[in-house]
C-alpha cells in the first residue's frame, strides 16, 4: 500500500464510494472524482494525525 494512503474500513470505502458518485452525477469526469475524493480521504486522516500527536504532546 502507497505511504500516503490511509487504511479504509468496508463502511468508509462505501462512503468514498457514493462521493465518487454523487460527484459523477454531477458532471465530473471519473477520474477528477476518484482524485478528489482521494484527497479528501488524505487529508482527513493528516488532521487527524495531527490532532493525536499534538494530544500526545500535551
Amino acid at each position: 500500500m502507497l505511504n500516503n494512503t490511509p487504511t479504509l474500513t468496508h463502511e468508509q470505502q462505501q462512503q468514498a464510494a457514493e462521493r465518487i458518485h454523487e460527484l459523477m452525477a454531477q458532471g465530473m469526469s471519473s477520474g477528477q472524482a476518484i482524485m478528489m475524493v482521494a484527497n479528501e480521504i488524505r487529508e482527513a486522516d493528516a488532521k487527524q494525525k495531527a490532532q493525536v500527536t499534538d494530544e500526545d504532546a500535551d
